[in-house]
């Protein structure tokens, strides 16, 4: 199936939007993520719906089919191999890889994809601590621990994944050693949600505005060493 770039991007927000819920996705909700008005959604999943990758119920939001969803993963694959590839190989910083891959990720064949994971020996996640799904396409386990922000002061804990969109939080978090496999200390939990903690090695403390810290996932100390 010849499926344009849009197509592809589509499917892979909505991907990414149902893990962790049981809810049709709304049109806002994609509107606001590819950054466009909720007519042009609207007008692109009559598209995909008429392909059979979306299940639309009008005004109740859509989900993937199983061949959308299949279509998606595949895409996840190749922007999560090609960050990995991007930053391990090509002494890309982290922060620089996302839109190179998003990029990259419609274009390339299954051959290379093959080449790249085996380069990378198949990692388990990509530079973020996300999951890279399998060359059989199944869907990865869901996301390991909780938002930063479901912890408390004192609490000791390790990173698991940052989000990956923002390439200025990334610098940011990355000069204070918040990155995955990474020890923190809470240190600070404000009444309004901003997060202050204390990466393993580093003098200096980090604060996180609560849209910064929900993008950070962690899991506490003990339960990693359990």
């Amino acid at each position: 199936m010849m499926l344009s770039d849009v197509m592809e991007d589509y499917l892979k927000v909505i991907y990414q939007l149902q893990r962790g819920t049981d809810e049709r996705i709304k049109t806002s909700e994609i509107a606001a993520q590819l950054e466009v008005t909720s007519p042009t959604v609207t007008s692109m999943v009559e598209k995909l719906e008429e392909r059979g990758l979306v299940d639309r119920k009008k005004y109740h939001g859509v989900t993937l089919t199983a061949e959308g969803e299949t279509v998606a993963i595949e895409v996840v694959r190749h922007h999560r191999l090609l960050e990995a590839y991007l930053t391990e190989h090509l002494d890309y910083d982290w922060s620089e890889v996302h839109e190179e891959a998003d990029r990259l990720e419609h274009h390339i064949s299954e051959d290379f994809e093959a080449r790249v994971a085996a380069a990378l020996d198949d990692p388990a996640v990509d530079p973020h601590g996300s999951p890279i799904p399998g060359a059989d396409l199944q869907p990865p386990e869901p996301p390991v621990g909780d938002a930063v922000t479901e912890f408390e002061a004192g609490d000791q804990v390790v990173v698991r994944e940052v989000a990956d969109r923002d390439a200025d939080v990334l610098s940011y978090l990355a000069d204070h050693g918040v990155e995955p496999g990474v020890e923190l200390e809470i240190t600070e939990v404000a009444p309004f949600g901003m997060v202050t903690a204390q990466a393993a090695g580093h003098d200096e403390s980090v604060s996180l505005p609560t849209e910064v810290a929900r993008h950070v996932r962690v899991s506490s100390v003990t339960e990693v060493e359990s």
